[in-house]
């Protein structure tokens, strides 16, 4: 019910962008999450215990967990629905709620690298819990770091699986990565320019974002923005990315009950890695703005921090003086 691009320019440009399609408002809020904080799997006894290396900013669901976010490190991360998830059985390792994953990982890993080198060795297990809306929650995950590096992690039959590399740009829905790599093979040889598969379904979905992203320009063309001052010139970028995301978005209101892959998009966001800003678009405002990290106080000790959007809050331009300290919300417990 989802997309996310990874978008490599030149001058070392690193942009991630993401749709979060889904059935019904999740009530999403931003977050400031200092470094030095006490977490706890949310699973109760033997739940994974650790302290946050890192601060970041993060688009929370149902301010149960975190959905999308980067940390003051620049690593980005985002989860996207994958029905055929089956985490297993926890095999004797310390669980963790799937509402903590993405969080996890930005709290203790400053490259993509650095967490596959750790995750690949599972040092907890993951519990799913039951969603607000009544279904299990059943993700999958991406990172992306200002190296233009990668990963997926899906867990298939109960075992992880990871496809690590600068190659894996995208990823939608169902079904497995695997096969969502095969299909994109087939339409290679056809040519995006010739034909483009054009139902709103994940794989669909897939193809059309793998082409766009790949054929967006690398290098800033002036001819757009002649007037913005030189450091400024990555808004093009952003801009196109934006425009990707939102291309191959599902207009409000269209949902299919009977296929839980395929749902209306409420937001989108784009990472900007070089230039640590974190854009948010709201599809139902609408509205566009952002948060630049070097705004913000990620010390330990530092208060958490709130950015009310559920209820219909806009924004414009920097957004980061006004967040708000606030109590962190519970993270969802399995």
């Amino acid at each position: 019910m989802c997309t996310r691009a990874l978008y490599v320019g030149d001058n070392n440009l690193v942009l991630t962008g993401r749709s979060m399609d889904w059935g019904e408002d999740m009530h999403s809020d931003l977050w400031v999450f200092p470094a030095g904080m006490a977490r706890n799997g949310s699973c109760g006894t033997g739940s994974l215990e650790w302290t946050s290396k890192y601060g970041s900013v993060v688009t929370s669901g149902y301010n149960i967990g975190s959905a999308d976010g980067i940390n003051e490190k620049s690593l980005c991360g985002n989860l996207l629905y994958l029905a055929e998830s089956n985490y297993g059985s926890l095999n004797g390792k310390a669980p963790i709620s799937i509402t903590m994953w993405l969080q996890y990982a930005l709290d203790n890993y400053a490259t993509v690298a650095e967490a596959v080198t750790s995750l690949q060795a599972e040092p907890f297990r993951i519990k799913s819990p039951i969603l607000p809306n009544g279904r299990a929650a059943s993700l999958h995950l991406s990172l992306s770091d200002s190296s233009g590096d990668s990963a997926i992690f899906e867990y298939v039959d109960g075992n992880l699986t990871i496809h690590h590399g600068k190659q894996y740009q995208v990823m939608t829905n169902s079904p497995i990565f695997d096969q969502q790599l095969a299909i994109n093979e087939y339409w290679k040889s056809i040519g995006g320019n010739v034909f483009l598969p054009g139902t709103i379904s994940a794989a669909d979905r897939f193809i059309r974002t793998s082409y766009f992203i790949g054929i967006i320009p690398k290098s800033i063309d002036k001819n757009y923005i002649s007037a913005v001052p030189e450091q400024k010139l990555q808004y093009q970028a952003v801009a196109s990315v934006m425009g990707v995301m939102r291309s191959i978005g599902v207009p409000l209101g269209i949902t299919t009950p009977d296929k839980p892959n395929i749902s209306s998009s409420i937001w989108r966001t784009v990472t900007d890695h070089q230039n640590m800003v974190y854009y948010f678009d709201s599809a139902t405002t609408p509205n566009t703005f952002w948060v630049e990290l070097k705004d913000m106080d990620f010390s330990k000790g530092a208060p958490v921090k709130k950015l009310a959007i559920a209820g219909g809050k806009y924004y414009a331009g920097n957004a980061a003086s006004q967040f708000m300290p606030a109590e962190p919300f519970a993270f969802g417990s399995a």
